[in-house]
């Protein structure tokens, strides 16, 4: 579980960050997940874009992923959400206690 100034100190890494995923009409998928997964642990906090073509909406997307990844929701905002999870080989993020 994140604390709060955690939280906050990811959302200011994913700030300059650019949307390397999106989830479709077709929605949260395996394939997705699968992918998610191993982008996750390369680089530990990504953002991902919600399209509204999308039958959920971006809060629901991400609590999908971060259920089935056993990732951490930083942000949701507009449709964009972005997750953390640690990662085991690549550690590059340290987060402040």
């Amino acid at each position: 579980m994140l604390t709060s100034k955690q939280r906050a100190y990811l959302r200011g890494l994913a700030n300059t960050k650019n949307a390397i995923f999106q989830i479709g009409k077709g929605g949260v998928t395996d394939e997705i997940v699968s992918q998610l997964r191993v982008a996750l642990e390369k680089r530990e906090l990504i953002k991902v874009t919600v399209l509204e073509t999308a039958f959920m909406t971006p809060r629901e997307a991400c609590t999908i992923v971060c259920e089935k990844i056993g990732a951490e929701a930083v942000q949701c905002i507009g449709n964009k959400f972005v997750i953390y999870k640690e990662s085991r080989d690549n550690k590059e993020i340290i987060l402040p206690r």
